[in-house]
Parts: C-alpha cells; sequence; structure tokens
C-alpha cells in the first residue's frame, strides 16, 4: 500500500491506526466471489414493513442468512434488502416468507456494472 501512495510503510501504519481508532475504518473483509460459492442468483427486495410489525420483521431477517444487506429507506417502501440464493426456486421460497410482513417489488440482477467496497 505504501508503494501506491508514495510513503513510508511506518507512515502507511501510522496513519491507519489513526483512522482505525478514530472509526474511519470499521474492519477488514474478504471479498467473496458469491457465484462461486454457489449463490448465483442475486437480487434486490423492497419491502413494506407496517411501523408495528417492524420488531418481529428484525427478527426474522437477522435470521436469514440469504440477506447480504437489510435498510430503512424512504418511498412506497419502507425496506430494501440485498439478497442471494443458489436458485430461483429459494428465492420464490423466501419471497413467500416475507409476504407475511407486506407487499414486495423484487428486481434480480442480470450483471454488476461497478462494486465499491
Amino acid at each position: 500500500m505504501s508503494a501506491e501512495v508514495f510513503l513510508t510503510t511506518p507512515a502507511v501504519s501510522s496513519r491507519m491506526e489513526k483512522l482505525e481508532r478514530e472509526g474511519y475504518i470499521k474492519g477488514y473483509h474478504a471479498a467473496l466471489d458469491m457465484e462461486k460459492l454457489g449463490y448465483g442468483i442475486k437480487a434486490f427486495i423492497m419491502i413494506t414493513v407496517e411501523p408495528e410489525d417492524s420488531k418481529k420483521f428484525y427478527e426474522f431477517i437477522k435470521e436469514q442468512r440469504c440477506v447480504l444487506e437489510c435498510d430503512h429507506i424512504t418511498g412506497p417502501y419502507s425496506m430494501i434488502m440485498k439478497v442471494v440464493f443458489p436458485s430461483t426456486t429459494l428465492l420464490d421460497e423466501f419471497l413467500g416468507k416475507l409476504q407475511v410482513f407486506g407487499k414486495t417489488e423484487t428486481q434480480v440482477v442480470f450483471s454488476n456494472v461497478v462494486e465499491r467496497r
């Protein structure tokens, strides 16, 4: 990394430690190839969850390993999820479980144009 930013290794190390200490760097993660792991179906699911059902929804969604990310959003839907599955059949089964919480809309991803981590 030091060669990329034209600094010495100790200088980069010091700056990284400072960023970690101040909370700018939250952690280090492996970039997994989900397709190679058998999860070739990626989709975004929007859902409208009524406020009184939020707690139950949060408990349910935190247990679902297929959900990579779930965010509370503005607009006609209250949540958006990034999910992965090995098949469309399993995606369809998951959607059935979700619909007890509210109306859903699903967008299946064909290809990835930009991905920043």
